[in-house]
Formats: structure tokens, C-alpha cells, sequence
């Protein structure tokens, strides 16, 4: 049944397999004698097979090969089961894997290197460490069949197994064979990320505790390299687990989760759709596989799902590990002192004449700087409704009645004096380069429209007023960006309102307004200074009768004089610190809730009228405040600290 079958499967395929210069590989369940007699007919080899070798073959291809391709797949085959092709001369041998290391196989030098699945031996000479180290490390990577043995006499290491492992053992060998005459070793790696192995390897050598010898390791996210320190077996056993950790991931499918810890998943979609979207273009040129990808951002989890070919993963997995990083923090304390003051001084005399009976003004003089005009004085007191006089002293004389004069001298005299002292110390904690905005004060109410419609009847209904809040206090906005080093850029708002207490102005309410807006550069823990802002103004008023006002001595009589001065200084104090770990925060925070508690603890000891000492509202000790979950203990800074150097 075996010679039929074999005559014809010959039939079927030599004219294709003689005629074209490429064939399709496709068989089920053949027997692997009749394959390497196909195989010798095509690519026109001689071989020997064992009588041992005995399989039944499964081939697939979809893609015609030339004759070197087809032997490259025939030798595959033979590795997958347990066979191997070994040159004898002008004839190749087919032997059973155990029983090939003892024949001639092709023995290859340390500076060549093939790619195939032949069985070859190979000498590598080992420069800087014990060629008998290696052995243990480098054993779980050869196949069962492999052989692998050091030489100390001149410190080489013989390796016999498939070409390809072989390829793959001679990178490893090269990364961990470096030179033992310096105390740090930069390892660069292609596929792990640098933060991932360091801590994978501090956790491991931290659990094992046996090992007694010192070592640091540190990550390097520039370069994605690893920096270990020790002694020289402690930097070999370093070497080679992070040799064996920087592979490259097999994924199944197309589709990959990442939780991230830092970032906003949602922040970091338009980010990545761009630079896939970049990839995309300029590979779909050379490939007709590409296809765009697709990234969604599951914000319950913070997370990104990422479909796209395994390559535009890596690419993507390596840019979001450089931006989903912890971001210092900026504090920002500030001080804001301000003074102020408005002085306002207004004297002068005002008549008021009236026709023989009294009833009708027929003469006055009235100054607008002189505060109440007469005409109000005079129909308050007519009315005998004070409330219609305007403040300041008044001092009033005439004469009314019958007779043929009847006037009305009015003396007004007012001095305002009003300040402001503002001493404010506001303090912001944000992210870096993220805007935080501190607001302290009141809503006020501000009249902006008044509407009244007249009725059928001629009253007056449906009044109405229209009000516009306004925030009137501090404000402080800042948007810290931490620049190279320890130098801070500060994006400043800041702004000192409050309502006047001053009268010159009755109609309607005064506002006082400090503002400043600007970008400054700040070293980490100096302070700044912004401003001040300095205001000195001063207006005098002088209104007189013509000729009247100028006469010598009774001038004063027709004159109004008013003088007002007003005297501002702002002064803004900015400290801004950096935050970069959460030891620093927290005692940051401790050191301001402390403050807080001495103030309340020396105000319950000078006591508080109408309250008793057990009323008095305090603080609870912080590390008591600080709940810690059962079964675990508080970390100290230096742990804390510890732990985020790994991160």
C-alpha cells in the first residue's frame, strides 16, 4: 500500500516539483520517508536515513518556496520530531537527535553565526567571567537533546543544538559576559520595561533574604536601561535574570488591556490615536497587512484597551509607559498684605433766597462738592423729615416770614477717614503644570437695572430690579510648571477685593480692586515678591459766586472747598515648594495641622467668655487621626520612600 502511494503522490507532484521554481508544501498524516524522498528530489540531496526514524508528518503552507526554503521547512519538520540532519560529505544523515551529537555535525566559530535548525557545535570563548558560572544559568535554555559543557582550561563553552537556539544562547552569553573592572553596569534593554524589571528583581532578591550581598539596581526611563552595582558574582546573577526577563511578549490576539496608575485614561486616547494614526501611514505603504487601530478608554477601571498588530502595541505600550508617570506636586504659599486709606475734607456755605411771602425760592447757591445741596436742607426742615440731610455738621441762619428779605445760609462741614489693613495667607497644593484657583470672601449683590410700569390708574406697579453677584475677597490662581531642575514657572492671578467703607462716593456701593496677572521663575523653596502696587491720589475742589467768592474776608461766605486723598499699597509674598514623594507631603501636611492645633490649644488656655474649657472645639493628635486598617502597619517615610524608588 506504501509503494502505491508512494507512485502516486510521485505522479501528482514531480512534474510541479521538477517544472516550477517554487511549490506549496501541503500533507496530512504522511509518512515521514516518503517526505525526504520528495524533498531529495527537489532539492536534489542524498540522504541516509536511520531505520529509527519513523513519524507521520503534518505540513501547511499557503506560500510556494524555492528549494532552499523547502530544506530550511525539512529540517524544522525533522527537530519538531526528535530528528536531525548531520553533512557526512557528499551525503546527508537522518538520525534520531540522541544519537547526532556523536557524529561529525558542523562545527562553527565564534564569530559565525547561521540561522537554521541543523544541528551545529560551536566554541564560544568567555572573556571576563568563569566559563563553569554560566553553565548553570545557561542549561534550562538548551533543548533536552542539547549538550552543553565548560572547557576551564581555556575558558570556552561548547554548545551543540539547532543553529537558531544556539544563535539565541550566543546574545545571551555576550550581555552577561561583561568586563568585572567597574562597580556599575549599564544593561540596555529591547523588549521589558526598565521600571517593571527593577522592581520585579528588588521584590525577589528582598523576599529570598539569604543572600547576604549588597547590590543596588536602578531604572533608567530615558534609556530604558537597568544600572546594577555589587560584586561581581552578585552583578552575574543580575545579569542574567534580566537577560531572561527582557523578552519580547507573546500576546494572543490583537487586542490588549492596560490599567494605567498615574494618568487619565480618557486623556490619553487623543494622544495615542495620533501616534498610532502616524505609524499607520507611514507603514501602510510597505505592507498590505496593516490595518488602523482602535482605542477606547474604560474610565470605571482607568484603563485603555488597544487593538492593533503586535508591533504598533509595543510602539504604543512604550509611549504610554513614558506618560503614565507620577507627577510632582507644587505647594504654594502666599502672603498678602495690603493698606489703604481714603481722607476726605469738605467745608463751604450755600444760600437760598425766597419771593416776599416765603413760599418760592427765587435765588441759591449751590455747590456740587459741598455734599447735601440747600434745597434738600430746606425742604427737610420745612417737612420736619431729617432723614433727607446728607452726613457731616450743619450750621444754618435766616429769616423767614413776611418781610421783604427772606434767606437761608447753610455751613456744612465733613471729614471722612477710612482704612484697610488685608494680611491674607492663602496656600495652594496642585499638580504640576495643572491650574488650582483658592477662593476666600463674599457673594455680594449688585444692582444692575431697575424697571417700573405704570398702571391704567396711573400707579405705579410691577417694580422689579435686576442684581448681578460678585465674588468680593482673595483670590489666588496659580499653574505651577516644574521646570529643568529645581526651577518653577508660576502662571499668577491674583486678586484683593473688598467693599469701601469710604462716603465720598453715596451713589452707590464702592468696590476696591487689586489685581495681578503674570509668569515668573522661582527656585524651589526660595520666595518672591509681587508688586506692591502703590496708589497715592489727591484731588482738591474749589467752587465760589463769581466776584462774590474773591472779596477779602467775606469771601469764604460764597465759597465750597472739598480735598480728597486716597493712599494704597499691595504687597504679595509667593513660596512655592516641590512635592515629590508622599513622605514629603505628609509631613508637610502634619506640620500645618499641627499649627493649627497649637493655635486652638492656646486659645482654649486664655480662655473664651460665656463657654467653658470642654466647649472649646480641638484638634485630635494627627498620627491618631491617621486610621491604619487592621492587620497592617503604618509605613515610615523611609519606607514610603523605599517604595516609590521603585516605582
Amino acid at each position: 500500500m506504501s509503494f502505491i502511494y508512494r507512485i502516486i503522490l510521485s505522479i501528482i507532484l514531480l512534474p510541479a516539483l521538477v517544472s516550477a521554481e517554487s511549490i506549496t508544501l501541503n500533507f496530512r498524516e504522511t509518512d515521514i520517508k516518503e517526505l525526504i524522498n520528495i524533498i531529495s528530489e527537489v532539492t536534489q540531496k542524498t540522504f541516509v536515513v536511520d531505520p529509527r526514524v519513523n513519524a507521520k508528518v503534518t505540513v501547511i503552507s499557503n506560500e510556494p518556496m524555492d528549494s532552499n526554503q523547502i530544506y530550511e521547512v525539512f529540517l524544522s519538520i525533522l527537530s519538531v520530531h526528535g530528528f536531525t540532519a548531520v553533512p557526512s560529505g557528499g551525503i546527508i544523515k537522518i538520525l534520531p537527535y540522541n544519537l547526532a551529537k556523536s557524529e561529525n555535525s558542523t562545527v562553527l566559530s565564534n564569530s559565525k553565526i547561521i540561522k537554521s535548525e541543523a544541528l551545529v557545535t560551536q566554541i564560544i570563548p568567555i572573556k571576563h567571567v568563569v566559563a563553569t558560572q554560566l553553565i548553570p544559568l545557561l542549561r534550562p535554555l538548551i533543548r533536552q537533546q542539547g549538550h552543553l559543557v565548560a572547557y576551564p582550561a581555556n575558558n570556552t563553552i561548547i554548545i551543540s543544538d539547532t543553529a537558531n537556539n544556539i544563535h539565541r544562547l550566543v546574545k545571551i552569553i555576550r550581555r552577561i559576559d561583561q568586563a568585572d573592572d567597574k562597580d556599575v553596569e549599564i544593561i540596555a534593554l529591547e523588549h521589558a520595561t526598565a521600571v517593571e524589571v527593577v522592581l520585579t528583581l528588588s521584590t525577589l532578591e528582598q523576599q529570598k533574604n539569604k543572600n547576604k550581598k549588597k547590590f543596588n539596581i536602578v531604572a533608567d526611563k530615558r534609556s530604558n536601561s537597568v544600572l546594577i552595582s555589587g560584586d561581581s558574582a552578585m552583578r552575574l546573577h543580575l545579569r542574567s535574570l534580566i537577560t531572561q526577563l527582557d523578552t519580547p511578549i507573546k500576546s494572543i490576539g490583537n487586542t490588549q488591556v492596560i490599567f494605567l496608575r498615574y494618568a487619565q485614561a480618557k486623556d490619553l486616547v487623543n494622544v495615542l490615536t495620533g501616534v498610532s494614526d502616524n505609524i499607520w501611514e507611514m507603514e501602510k505603504s510597505t505592507s498590505s497587512n496593516m490595518f488602523k487601530t482602535n482605542i477606547q478608554a474604560d474610565e470605571s477601571t482607568n484603563s485603555l484597551v488597544i487593538t492593533a498588530p503586535p508591533e504598533i502595541q509595543a510602539d504604543l505600550a512604550a509611549v504610554i509607559d513614558k506618560l503614565d508617570i507620577r507627577r510632582a506636586q507644587v505647594l504654594v504659599e502666599a502672603v498678602i498684605a495690603e493698606v489703604s486709606s481714603d481722607t476726605a475734607r469738605e467745608l463751604g456755605m450755600q444760600w437760598l433766597f425766597y419771593n416776599i411771602d416765603g413760599t418760592h425760592p427765587i435765588g441759591l447757591s449751590n455747590f456740587n462738592n459741598a455734599g447735601t445741596g440747600i434745597t434738600n436742607v430746606s425742604s427737610a426742615i420745612q417737612t420736619n423729615n431729617l432723614s433727607q440731610i446728607g452726613t457731616g455738621a450743619f450750621m444754618g441762619l435766616g429769616k423767614f416770614g413776611n418781610g421783604i428779605v427772606n434767606f437761608m445760609g447753610l455751613l456744612q462741614a465733613l471729614t471722612v477717614d477710612s482704612k484697610t489693613n488685608v494680611l491674607s495667607t492663602p496656600s495652594l497644593l496642585t499638580l504640576d503644570n495643572q491650574e488650582a484657583e483658592i477662593v476666600v470672601g463674599q457673594n455680594v449683590p449688585f444692582i444692575t437695572g431697575q424697571y417700573t410700569s405704570t398702571g391704567t390708574t396711573g400707579s405705579i406697579t410691577n417694580p422689579f430690579q435686576t442684581i448681578q453677584r460678585e465674588d468680593i475677597g482673595i483670590k489666588l490662581n496659580v499653574k505651577p510648571q516644574i521646570n529643568q531642575g529645581n526651577t518653577i514657572q508660576l502662571e499668577i492671578k491674583q486678586e484683593v477685593s473688598s467693599l469701601s467703607s469710604s462716603t465720598i462716593s453715596t451713589s452707590d456701593i464702592i468696590t476696591n480692586k487689586r489685581t495681578i496677572k503674570t509668569t515668573v521663575l522661582v527656585e524651589d523653596g526660595n520666595i518672591v515678591v509681587l508688586g506692591g502696587l502703590i496708589a497715592d491720589d489727591l484731588h482738591q475742589t474749589s467752587q465760589k459766586i463769581p466776584f462774590l467768592g474773591d472779596l477779602p474776608l467775606i469771601g469764604g461766605l460764597f465759597r465750597s472747598r472739598s480735598s480728597t486723598k486716597g493712599k494704597r499699597n499691595l504687597m504679595i509674598f509667593l513660596h512655592p515648594v516641590i512635592v515629590r514623594d508622599a513622605a514629603t507631603e505628609k509631613l508637610i501636611s502634619k506640620n500645618k495641622y499641627n499649627y493649627m492645633q497649637m493655635k486652638q490649644l492656646e486659645q482654649k488656655a486664655q480662655g473664651i467668655p460665656l463657654m467653658s474649657d470642654d466647649e472649646v472645639p480641638i484638634f485630635p493628635n494627627f498620627e491618631e487621626f491617621l486610621t491604619v486598617l487592621p492587620g497592617e502597619q503604618a509605613l515610615t517615610p523611609t519606607e514610603v520612600e523605599r517604595q516609590l524608588s521603585f516605582q
